[in-house]
């Protein structure tokens, strides 16, 4: 388990940092909310998170979340986020569970989450914006096609975009993956679709989510700069 100065003290630096982007890019620090993606920890130190006032939590293994969430059960502030690649035959055991899904891509995977949802689920449609094979994620080309697809599934409402960028990407690349899916999801916004106001941007991880504030980013999906005994340095430029 972390020691809890450690973890005041990145929590403190996280903050700091998303202020500092936020200043730069004249933004609100309101218009960004830290997720804590606790995939790599266990309930105790999630706990610790959650006691230091973070009310966002992301997994991206159903059956981590799922252990978690009963962890929490008695917890109703905490939002809870699927951010990995769902499986149809596995959608009926979480769908109901989650806050928020960053990861649709595909009509069948839409199609059994409407079947499945008691509820309107709030998702993020991935955008391979890079382009890398390893990626999941519509192509920016197909992204348009895509959302109109959507229209007839009335359990799902599109938030917004999500997209990821490559590990060893330099600043230059990050400025230009997430500036092109702001631009996207501004393309998609200004369409008024009720299913698919596309409002946010699901983008920035530990390494790059200073960066990605001052190119719109509006959930920033932060890990490793949360339990790492000392937190990585990460870019602003």
């Amino acid at each position: 388990m972390l020691l809890e100065q450690t973890l005041k003290k990145n929590i403190q630096k996280i903050d700091e940092n998303i202020q500092t982007a936020c200043e730069l890019s004249n933004r609100d620090v309101e218009s960004v909310q830290l997720i804590c993606v606790s995939k790599s920890v266990d309930n105790d130190s999630t706990k610790q998170v959650v006691d230091q006032g973070i009310t966002h939590l992301a997994e991206n293994r159903m059956e981590k979340l799922l252990e978690k969430k009963e962890f929490f059960k008695d917890n109703p502030t905490i939002n809870w986020h699927f951010i990995g690649n769902l499986q149809r035959r596995k959608v009926k055991l979480i769908i109901n569970e989650i806050d928020y899904f960053h990861a649709l891509d595909n009509v069948k995977l839409a199609s059994e989450i409407d079947k499945r949802a008691e509820k309107k689920i709030k998702c993020f449609i991935q955008v391979n914006v890079s382009g890398e094979e390893s990626k999941q994620g519509v192509t920016p080309d197909a992204l348009e096609e895509f959302i109109d697809s959507l229209s007839v599934f009335e359990n799902i409402v599109i938030v917004g975009l999500m997209t990821m960028a490559p590990y060893d990407a330099n600043s230059e690349e990050l400025h230009h993956i997430f500036s092109e899916l702001n631009r996207l999801k501004k393309v998609s916004e200004d369409k008024n679709l009720a299913y698919a106001p596309c409002h946010e941007l699901s983008m920035g991880m530990s390494r790059d989510y200073c960066v990605a504030i001052s190119e719109g980013a509006t959930f920033v999906r932060v890990g490793s700069s949360f339990f790492d005994e000392e937190e990585k340095e990460v870019g602003n430029s």
